[in-house]
């Protein structure tokens, strides 16, 4: 557990430093930023697939499709409406919305799986770590000020329809991806990352091509790298080596030794490696509400490794003589 436990820790700060990029690049549609994040990520799974070659080439037509599936699903469609929706709505409102991802997924484990591992605690073990996650995400974002930063108007609830989806998507792809782990034989966990990362390329110059062909529409010109383009490269090729090959690696890794469901409610990792970041970018300490949603944030991890915590065999005492 220990292991599985530090893996999902590293994912999770991997992880959180993708929700300031669309602060950080505030005029690069949320689009161009998921595709060219998962085009340096598909072009670096080509290198990769040579040091994988031969279990990638045990995985079967199946296994490919499914590999598909979960690159286009949970990578460019969750991280485009989630860029998107931070540049339409603001950051807070939309990180509140996948901030309810522990609660999300560890309840969509528990009514869609039949793995006694995923789904055999009781509603009422659950629902103290649940509510303490829930009680520090609502504590933390109650105190967000969002005047100025988004109007009460279409593209403010478009923002929210989109993070909404995002939220959807991401509840999907960790127990999709767990369960299929968790049914292979172990050493799968770098070739799997890799295999999402080979089938993730296509869909990006798929998105790419897209947004080539609307600009010429619409602007007659084509500019895919934007008015920034040496600090979208360069953020691109971060975020598609850490956050998406390193970060679903040790993802993989807590998901072969953790259940689906705590695996879920871990995600809370990146929640506050995001709020970490977040205060460094705009420069403060958080305010007394947010430190006490953080303590809470904390204590829910805590109480839900306690909660599926499987206590070890007893050791029969030796038979007297």
């Amino acid at each position: 557990m220990l292991g599985g436990l530090s893996a999902a820790l590293g994912a999770g700060l991997i992880w959180g430093m993708v929700f300031i990029v669309p602060l950080i690049l505030p005029d690069y549609p949320g689009v161009s930023l998921a595709a060219g994040r998962y085009l340096a990520f598909g072009v670096l799974a080509v290198f990769l697939a040579r040091a994988d070659r031969a279990a990638l080439k045990r995985l079967t037509r199946a296994d490919w499709i499914e590999a598909a599936k979960l690159a286009v699903v949970g990578n460019l469609v969750y991280y485009g409406t989630l860029a998107s929706a931070i540049q339409l709505a603001g950051a807070p409102v939309p990180t509140m919305i996948i901030g309810t991802l522990p609660v999300a997924i560890a309840i969509g484990a528990k009514l869609t799986s039949h793995d006694e591992a995923d789904h055999g605690l009781p509603w009422s073990r659950l629902a103290l770590p649940l509510g303490v996650i829930a009680a520090g995400l609502v504590l933390v974002h109650a105190q967000a000020d969002t005047a100025g930063e988004v109007e009460q108007n279409a593209r403010y609830w478009l923002g929210l329809g989109l993070a909404v989806v995002g939220l959807a998507c991401w509840t999907w792809y960790p127990l999709t991806n767990s369960r299929w782990l968790r049914r292979q034989g172990p050493g799968l966990a770098r070739p799997w990352a890799t295999a999402q990362g080979l089938m993730t390329l296509p869909a990006a110059l798929i998105a790419f091509a897209a947004i080539a062909a609307w600009q010429q529409a619409t602007e007659g010109a084509v500019d895919l790298l934007g008015p920034r383009p040496g600090l979208f490269v360069l953020l691109m090729l971060l975020t598609g080596l850490l956050a998406s090959w390193l970060g679903a690696l040790l993802w993989n890794h807590a998901s072969h030794q953790l259940p689906a469901a705590l695996t879920g409610q871990l995600i809370v990792f990146e929640t506050l490696a995001a709020l970490t970041y977040a205060f460094v970018w705009y420069q403060r300490w958080p305010t007394p509400a947010e430190g006490g949603g953080i303590v809470l944030l904390i204590a829910g991890v805590v109480l839900a490794v306690r909660a599926f915590r499987r206590p070890r065999p007893a050791v029969p005492s030796p038979a007297r003589r």
